[in-house]
């Protein structure tokens, strides 16, 4: 027997009923239902399917799925022991302070503000599969420290970054302003409180993952160039694959809300996120004259600026927007660390995955 494709074929489901939320019963598929998706209310109807290209992302993210134990930090430890001198230990030192809690910031924001308010089973089966990356993805960062950072004062000083350490401090503190602006919000009815609503989830997209990690993983590759600390490439290009579809849902939501409310795209909202968008440059930069304060060979301040800003015009072009900046990617080994790493990965794991994975990591496209 043939499997029904469960976007396209109705004929073996029963579209006579719905799950009616507020009385708890089936009701009639005529009945009222959300016709926006930021309507109030948790939509539970599958049938017919409003999103469907939701669900799709929901079924590729499932062929992403790999393990942490698949990961081997064998050859990292002789790097940091052998290998990397005091600046780039120093880099690497601020760089797992950051992915310390970085990831468990996302899962936060996914949790108290994204899944209540996005009114579409079919995205929320998608954001369900996204806590489960992030959690992925906190379980690599906390396997790294462990064996990054054997002494326990020190490893316990990368947990509590966001407090003692100013630079990450500033980048979290930037997080919390969004993720707090709607944390009270039970509901968004009003245009005002949509907006506020857009503003979280392009912070969200653009500056949080798309930046702030972004810029994160250049650091990892221009290691990786140095044929340094392999293990971690190795799960970045993982947590990279799986980040850039997460960015791709939250603009695939933006579009949808512009197309059925447009009038919430007015030139208030542009200017709020162009100077969201600077704001988190400022962040990240800071987060860079830290990283790059003992002077680490192959990489200056100047081009990590570029960097940013050429990231950052990405970002706006993603949102419909004209790019603020005009930079262009002045870090090579980014284009040279693309697929052909996550091929070797493949080469040395691929027998140990349930789910294949299909296609090619576009790197020019994300950055």
């Amino acid at each position: 027997m043939a499997l029904i494709d469960p976007i396209t074929d109705y004929s073996q489901t029963d579209p006579n009923k719905r799950f009616d939320e507020e009385s708890n019963v089936a009701s009639p598929v005529g009945a009222p239902r959300s016709t926006n998706i930021l309507d109030p209310g948790f939509d539970l109807t599958l049938r017919p399917m409003r999103y469907p290209v939701f669900y799709e992302m929901y079924r590729d993210a499932i062929k992403n799925t790999w393990t942490v134990d698949e990961i081997d930090f064998s050859d990292d430890i002789v790097d940091l022991d052998r290998r990397l001198m005091p600046a780039e230990r120093h880099l690497v030192s601020r760089l797992v302070a950051f992915f310390a809690t970085g990831d468990s910031i996302v899962s936060n924001n996914l949790v108290l503000n994204l899944y209540q308010h996005i009114n579409a089973p079919e995205a929320r089966m998608y954001l369900s599969r996204q806590l489960y990356e992030e959690a992925l993805h906190v379980q690599f960062y906390l396997t790294l420290l462990d064996n990054y950072i054997p002494d326990m004062k020190e490893r316990e000083a990368a947990f509590s970054a966001v407090e003692n350490i100013p630079s990450i401090k500033a980048k979290a503190e930037f997080c919390f302003k969004w993720i707090d602006s709607i944390q009270g919000l039970q509901k968004i009815e009003t245009p005002d409180q949509r907006r506020q609503f857009l503003l979280n989830l392009i912070c969200f997209a653009t500056c949080i993952e798309g930046l702030f990690f972004f810029a994160a993983f250049a650091y990892v590759y221009f290691l990786r160039s140095k044929g340094l600390l392999n293990g971690l490439a190795d799960g970045t290009n993982w947590v990279f694959r799986d980040e850039s579809c997460h960015m791709n849902f939250a603009f695939e939501v933006v579009d949808t809300v512009r197309r059925e409310q447009p009038e919430l795209f007015d030139e208030q909202l542009e200017a709020d996120v162009r100077a969201m968008m600077n704001e988190a440059i400022e962040c990240e930069h800071l987060f860079a004259e830290d990283v790059l304060g003992e002077g680490v060979p192959g990489m200056s301040l100047a081009d990590t600026r570029t960097y940013l800003e050429f990231v950052a015009d990405q970002r706006l072009v993603q949102l419909g927007y004209a790019p603020e900046f005009g930079s262009k990617n002045p870090f090579d080994f980014m284009e040279l660390q693309d697929v052909q790493g996550l091929s070797n990965f493949f080469e040395r794991t691929v027998s140990s995955y349930q789910v294949g994975v299909e296609g090619d990591v576009a790197f020019d496209e994300d950055f």
